[in-house]
């Protein structure tokens, strides 16, 4: 028999140290969130639950030998109060539009959340999947860490701060929605987001940009819980860190709550996450403290973060909580009755929510009409109708960088998807649009006089690049389609994003990033700011299309591919300089394929590959090599590889010229690295940069027509003596002359010399 419920006291959460003046009326209310936990059960079955869940948890790490024991351990309680008493979501439907977000930060805890999901009846996480943990199942719903493709994972999580920064920007959505759909009556979006933490993700820098923003933005629909157990893997935390975590959230623009027992107390962890819910001032932090592992012979050790607990100790976990130790993942009928009740009432919060729907459609059917493509994750309009026309595109040389701008300020303009920002850079990356709206709390009133509201579509990331590009992917994952996010940087600075865009990149998550001052061109900036390496990060990365368009032409049909893949997050990189326009070549429909001829040339010597703003070295080259060397030179353009591979095998032949007996050499300002496979030789970098004005820099390292023509011409000659098969297998890099100058000037002739 079940012990009898306790009531939870009202006049409890009201006694939190919290401002929550006014807070008691309406559906935010105190009252009415301690209405919706309803009655909590016996202190005797919570602990029995506790009890059997640590148990599980130690033999699903234990079954085949490896796993994450601890965190998982030491958070049962938070789970309990998180999905028997504070969340609202339907587990009968995962991808309820207006359920609340979770998302675990610390993903080597994975089992928490994996567990949690099966207690409360989401069908995919059967026991069966559960018990697959860190099995050999190649269709396992249990990865190592959480991934976004199963029912119940808001986004993938693992590299710690990820999903600290995800969850503000899942927060971030409701808060915009919510001020662009709801009217007075019709809370449509108004879900709240929780984010569960361990002291690392406070310790990565993304996970402080993240706060940093969450707290200026006043994102009081945003719940951060730290499990705060005070180890890592090398050991105790203050091994490595020193600071008041209260006193530094609280600077940053937390309302800050504690529970002292972390492992236990089920109702003062629930009366903390009510608190958070009711807070309409400001985000929520919540420092829990727990013991990592608890129950085992190595709690509060870090041998128990990472490896399973050895058959001794589970044993004696089970034998000291009075469970049968030689049961093995075993789960009572009395916890799952403990949770089922989650489904009715999530069957109920849907219906209720959807009635409301229908309400709120006969009250504003335009609106309601909107909201409801955004729900089903479709543009408000047809975008492809705001692409510039190609006769409306400049033919005087024009920065790229502006060129992009020209194409996506109308996009953003006119559809409501597109939320675009940019870290600290709006003078140089031409992204803002003709009465654009700063998403920012509607109350700030900042010193420069640019102040905004949660409709604002225009983002200011401040110099942030990490969490600008891992912030999106939470946006982007609240309802794929929904929001369109739109980053924007100096090229170069998009290695600080890096860890961000790749996990887009493997959550499947829609995100263009536009990348500026993209190569040496960028000038007396120097080596610091001139990418020379990044592009093959980027052209490596899978699931990732890297764009490199040559002028406004080639940027419309960059942004065509950037927002028709739908699966797939894109960057667009382009120039700080002046870039030729070629009218006459260019073509939106190649770069859709990734790769075409620009320029045809019957029974050409050779093929050169031009790409981005280099693509004026590859139609001069080809002009010197005809005028001075009687040399027939073909131009192909290659945007973006990963569109080119995509395309037919023969169509990628009849681009390249595969099967004749001409050399192909690519022409770009980067490391060669990845061009192997479509040239035979190249003519790149092989250093970083110099601080030069604009205009001398290309001729520093070479790039000029007829330097480049003399180190062609003689290629060529060679392949006609002694046939394209000498190439094969070893690529020619063709400008390494000015390598030795750079090493000579830097260290001295001596040096060289030796």
């Amino acid at each position: 028999m079940a012990p009898s419920a306790v009531p939870v006291d009202s006049s409890d959460v009201a006694h939190l140290p919290l401002k929550l003046d006014g807070a008691k009326n309406g559906s935010n209310g105190i009252a009415k969130h301690v209405e919706d936990v309803e009655m909590m059960e016996s202190p005797d079955k919570t602990q029995f639950v506790f009890r059997s869940f640590r148990c599980l948890i130690a033999d699903l790490c234990q079954q085949f030998n490896m796993g994450h024991p601890g965190s998982a351990m030491g958070m049962a309680a938070i789970g309990v109060a998180l999905w028997k008493y504070t969340m609202k979501y339907s587990p009968k439907n995962p991808e309820f539009f207006n359920r609340d977000r979770f998302v675990l930060s610390n993903g080597h805890a994975c089992l928490f959340q994996y567990t949690f999901l099966h207690l409360v009846g989401y069908k995919q996480m059967s026991f069966e999947q559960l018990t697959g943990y860190h099995s050999d199942r190649w269709d396992s719903y249990c990865p190592g860490h959480p991934e976004i493709e199963h029912d119940g994972i808001e986004v993938t999580t693992g590299p710690l701060g990820q999903g600290l920064a995800n969850a503000v920007g899942l927060a971030m959505a409701t808060k915009h929605l919510g001020a662009v759909y709801n009217k007075p009556g019709f809370e449509m979006v108004n879900n709240m987001t929780w984010v569960t933490i361990g002291d690392a993700c406070l310790q990565e820098g993304v996970g402080m940009e993240a706060i940093q923003l969450a707290g200026h933005w006043r994102l009081d629909n945003l719940c951060i819980i730290y499990d705060n157990n005070q180890i890592t893997c090398d050991g105790s935390v203050d091994i490595c860190m020193i600071e008041d975590v209260n006193m530094k959230m609280r600077a940053s623009g937390f309302e800050v709550l504690e529970v002292e027992d972390g492992n236990y107390d089920v109702e003062s962890i629930v009366k903390t996450l009510v608190a958070a819910r009711a807070n309409k001032e400001r985000p929520t932090f919540i420092n829990i403290k727990t013991t990592i592992g608890v129950g085992s012979k190595n709690e509060n050790k870090a041998a128990v973060h990472g490896a399973p607990l050895g058959k001794e100790d589970v044993a004696n976990i089970k034998k000291n909580y009075g469970m049968d130790e030689n049961k093995v993942l075993e789960v009572s009928q009395e916890v799952y009755d403990f949770f089922r009740e989650a489904v009715p009432r999530g069957e109920r919060l849907e219906k209720d929510w959807n009635d409301q729907l229908s309400k709120y459609s006969k009250e504003h059917p335009e609106l309601a009409a909107e909201f409801k493509k955004r729900m089903n994750g479709e543009m408000l309009d047809d975008w492809t109708k705001y692409i510039p026309k190609k006769e409306d595109m400049p033919i005087a040389p024009t920065p790229s960088r502006k060129s992009a701008g020209n194409v996506c300020n109308p996009l953003a303009q006119n559809i409501g998807n597109f939320m675009v920002g940019t870290a600290d850079l709006t003078p140089s990356v031409n992204m803002t649009w003709k009465g654009k709206v700063d998403f920012q709390h509607p109350d700030l009133r900042t010193a420069c006089g640019i102040n905004g509201d949660y409709t604002g579509r225009y983002i200011h990331w401040g110099i942030r690049e990490h969490a600008m590009a891992s912030v999106s992917n939470g946006m982007a994952a609240f309802r794929k389609g929904a929001i369109l996010p739109v980053t924007s940087s100096f090229f170069m600075f998009y290695i600080y994003a890096a860890p961000g865009v790749r996990m887009g990149a493997l959550q499947s998550l829609q995100v263009i990033h536009i990348a500026t001052h993209d190569s040496i061109g960028t000038g007396e900036d120097g080596p610091t700011h001139q990418p020379i390496e990044l592009a093959a990060l980027y052209r490596a990365m899978p699931n990732f299309l890297y764009i490199r368009p040559c002028d406004g032409e080639e940027a419309a049909g960059a942004f065509m591919a950037a927002v028709a893949a739908k699966d797939t997050p894109s960057m667009i990189s382009v120039a700080r300089q002046d870039t030729e326009q070629f009218p006459q070549y260019s073509s939106r429909e190649g770069v859709q394929k990734g790769g075409y001829v620009f320029i045809e040339e019957q029974d050409a010597d050779v093929t050169l590959i031009g790409v981005g703003a280099e693509m004026a070295f590859a139609v001069g080259t080809a002009k010197v090599l005809k005028d001075k060397h009687g040399v027939k030179a073909r131009v192909v353009s290659i945007p973006c590889q990963r569109l080119f591979e995509q395309q037919p095998v023969e169509y990628r032949r009849e681009v390249l010229q595969t099967r004749s007996k001409a050399p192909r050499v690519v022409i770009e300002a980067y490391s060669v690295n990845g061009w192997e496979r479509y040239a035979d030789a190249g003519f790149s970098m092989h250093s970083f940069g110099h601080s030069l004005p604009r205009s001398y820099v290309y001729g520093r390292f070479n790039f000029d027509n007829e330097k480049i023509a003399a180190k062609i011409k003689p290629l060529v000659d060679e392949v006609k003596r002694d046939g394209v098969e000498i190439l094969r297998g070893e690529f020619r890099d063709l400008n390494t002359d000015y390598v030795r100058d750079v090493f000579h000037s830097a260290f001295g002739a001596s040096h060289v010399a030796s």
